[in-house]
This record gives structure tokens, C-alpha cells and sequence, in this order.
């Protein structure tokens, strides 16, 4: 059983349209011209970065888009939308791989198995009609019924944004862990809850994430469900993981990221006396520094008797704050030993940074599909195909022409059927 990340190739339809009420950077963007081949191209150079480090890696394919099936549900179609309509339709985002599901290894269920439940992101009209292509992903890719459980989503109207929003404390990736859950204030079983009280909406509601630890079959002696503070969420951090990460025994987080810091680390020292809690304090990196260089956003991995590394975009290295306290911390003698910067400007700029690019299953890769499997040839092949299919640019404006909605269309077509995954089609 090791960790395996499976990053989200980003899709032929990448712009920047501003869908994402509370995303800053996504909202900052909006109108900008996109770079698709750019940023898939960006995406596979973290990917090899990864395997550089010798971890392990998987992928998730880029959905169909146009959604036409989803507009044909609202009574519409492509040429007929308008323009936010169409947006919706065209959006890129499944490319986030850690909002595609909760992941809860075998060690931590009841019944031995790798469970993992499909999100429903209903908050956001663009990323609403992900789940359906996710789940049959992840029941192709993880659909050896033996190790592991798909569950399809949490139902509304109850918000559920997947690994965003869960983190996971362990002695070993394959030994039982501690699984928390973050939620916004007022996400509780009120229909229409999640409310952060502040100008955003909080994403993750309470109840999903209850209803979550009971599909896993978890021991509610160590679930933790705990809520991120309301002065983050306003901040513009709309997900957990843009204020905290955790990787084995190591909790890495602002702090101000929860309502309730000293209580759940509490709870965390009870249960794995080993957990090291390293806290970011808000006067040396403030809340607005966190979350524009998305420090927390850092994929943070084991690197075996060499400690961990955090995989980090450029941007918390071009932040003199930021890049200063990381320095004093790999100096020291803590668990995170090595800093690794990459470059994830397309992504970032709609919001995305390397964690929210992957969602992470600890399995055995026998277990997993090959196909989704990949190493540096197959990368090269994807690349190949990125560079041949994906369009060079896109602009707001060009979302209303038949001609590259056809170009998205093929470019998916093409990497699918690279990597014989035609019946994705």
C-alpha cells in the first residue's frame, strides 16, 4: 500500500471566464485570455517532477466539453446559451483532481476496503456537473471490486468538495489514520446551509461530511469533523487546502485557519500522540500572502529516510514573506526537509495550485487500472498529444465559436484514444 497521486490533465477548454464566487485569483482572471496547451503542458511538468521524486503517479482525463447533455438538460444548447450558459458548459475545472472525491484508505474502514465518494459540488454551477464523468473514472480506474467502494455523491442539498476539504494524519500511509474533516460554519443540516457569514459562501457542509465518515464505515473515535474559521473562508480561501495540508504525522497550517485551532489539535495529540503540528503564524505570513501564493496549496509527500518535500507553485517562492519563513523551516531540524517550487501560472491564475491539481489514494497499483497509471514515457505521449490537439489560446470571446468547440472535442478524443481509453469517449 503506498500513496499514488492522480493529477487532473488540464482540459482543451481551459479559460478564464470567472465562474468562482470566492476564488480570488479565478474572479481576478476573469476576461483574460487562456493558455490551454500552456497549462496542460504545466500540469505534465509537475507530473514529472513527481515521479522525480519517486512517488507514485496516476492521472484523471479531461471531461467532454461542451457539457451537452448537461445544457440539452436546462433546455439549451451551445448556440442557443447565453454567454454565462456557455461558460458553464465550457468549463475546465475536473482538471482539479482534489475535488473529485473523498479518499478513505482500507486501513480505515470497517470493512477493509479503499473507499472513496464521488463530490458533488453543487455549490458552483460549473463544477456541478463534474461528478457523473468522475465517477465513471474513478469506477474504470479503481473498479476492482475487491479493494475498493465508488460511491456516488452525497445527495443535495448538501455541499460536498471532496479532498479540498479532508485531510489525513497517519504513523504510515498504510497504517490507520486519523481523518478530518473541514467545514464551513453554518454547513449543518439546514437545507441551503454552508453560509460563512462573511462575502463567500462556504463550500462544505457539515452534514455532508458526517454523511461521508459513514459511507467509509470510519471509527467515529477517529473522525474529526472541525470547522475552518470564517475569516479564511472571507479571505478567499474556499477550500481547507488552501490554509492547511497534512502528509503522515505532519500537520502543516495557517494560523488562522480554523475556528477552533486548540481544540482539534488537542483532539489530534489524543489520537496520534506522534503528530507533528507546525503552524504558520499570521504575523509573519498573513492570510492575504498565504492564499496568493497558495503556500498550504503545496503537495506535501514523503520522501522516505530523507524526510518530506512540499512541491510548491513559483508563486510562494516570488513572495519575499512566504519564501523567507520556508527557508527558516527547512533549516531546521523539523520533518519537511526539502522545498520543490514548479510552475503552475495557467493554473493558478484560475484559482488551482499542485494540490488542488491531485487527488491522492493510498493502494496497492496493482490494484489500479495501468491505464491511468503513468511514468516518464507515458507522459511523453501525453505531452505529444497536448502539444498537437490542445488550442493555443482562448479568449472569452471565442467561446461562441462552433470551430473550437470541435477542437476541444477532438483534442479529448485524441488523448483518449492515446492512452485506449476509448470507452470514456
Amino acid at each position: 500500500m503506498i500513496e499514488i497521486n492522480f493529477d487532473g490533465i488540464v482540459g482543451p477548454s481551459h479559460n478564464f471566464a470567472g465562474l468562482s464566487l470566492g476564488n480570488l485569483a479565478a474572479t481576478r482572471s476573469a476576461g483574460a485570455a487562456a493558455h490551454p496547451r500552456e497549462a496542460a503542458l504545466q500540469g505534465v511538468a509537475k507530473m514529472r517532477a513527481c515521479l522525480d521524486l519517486g512517488l507514485t503517479q496516476g492521472i484523471l482525463l479531461p471531461h467532454t466539453r461542451p457539457n451537452a447533455a448537461w445544457l440539452a438538460a436546462l433546455g439549451s444548447d451551445m448556440a442557443g446559451a447565453d454567454a454565462v450558459l456557455r461558460a458553464n458548459a465550457m468549463s475546465a475545472s475536473p482538471m482539479w483532481a482534489a475535488n473529485a472525491a473523498t479518499v478513505s484508505p482500507a486501513a480505515d474502514c470497517g470493512d477493509g476496503m479503499c473507499h472513496l465518494t464521488v463530490a458533488n459540488l453543487q455549490t458552483m454551477p460549473h463544477r456541478s456537473h463534474e461528478w457523473q464523468g468522475t465517477l465513471a473514472q474513478l469506477r474504470l480506474a479503481l473498479g476492482d471490486a475487491r479493494h475498493f467502494a465508488v460511491h456516488s455523491p452525497v445527495p443535495s442539498p448538501f455541499g460536498d468538495e471532496g479532498a479540498a476539504n479532508h485531510m489525513r494524519l497517519c504513523s504510515r500511509h498504510d497504517a490507520p489514520g486519523i481523518e478530518v474533516f473541514v467545514y464551513g460554519e453554518g454547513g449543518g443540516g439546514e437545507a441551503g446551509g454552508g453560509e460563512s457569514g462573511g462575502p463567500f459562501p462556504a463550500r462544505q457542509h457539515r452534514e455532508a461530511s458526517a454523511a461521508v465518515a459513514r459511507l467509509h464505515r470510519l471509527d467515529p473515535a477517529r473522525t474529526i469533523l472541525a470547522a475552518q474559521s470564517a475569516e479564511a473562508i472571507a479571505a478567499g480561501a474556499f477550500h481547507n487546502d488552501v490554509v492547511a495540508v497534512a502528509n503522515g504525522h505532519v500537520l502543516f497550517a495557517h494560523e488562522q485557519a480554523f475556528a477552533d485551532p486548540d481544540a482539534l489539535y488537542a483532539r489530534l495529540r489524543a489520537a496520534l500522540p506522534g503528530v507533528e503540528i507546525i503552524i504558520v503564524p499570521a504575523g509573519a505570513v498573513s492570510l492575504a500572502d498565504a492564499i496568493s501564493s497558495y503556500l498550504f496549496n503545496g503537495q506535501l509527500v514523503s520522501l522516505g529516510d530523507e524526510g518530506m518535500a512540499l512541491i510548491l507553485p513559483s508563486e510562494a517562492r516570488d513572495n519575499p514573506r512566504v519564501w523567507a519563513w520556508l527557508q527558516g523551516l527547512v533549516a531546521g531540524n523539523g520533518p519537511i526537509r526539502r522545498l520543490v517550487p514548479v510552475e503552475l501560472r495557467q493554473s493558478m491564475a484560475n484559482g488551482g495550485g499542485p494540490a488542488c491539481l491531485r487527488l491522492r489514494v493510498v493502494a496497492d497499483p496493482a490494484t489500479v487500472d495501468p491505464r491511468f497509471l503513468v511514468d516518464a514515457a507515458k507522459l511523453d505521449w501525453i505531452a505529444a498529444v497536448i502539444a498537437a490537439h490542445w488550442p493555443e489560446v482562448i479568449t472569452p470571446e471565442d467561446l461562441v465559436r462552433p470551430a473550437l468547440w470541435d477542437q476541444v472535442r477532438g483534442a479529448r478524443l485524441a488523448l483518449l484514444a492515446a492512452l485506449d481509453l476509448g470507452e470514456l469517449a
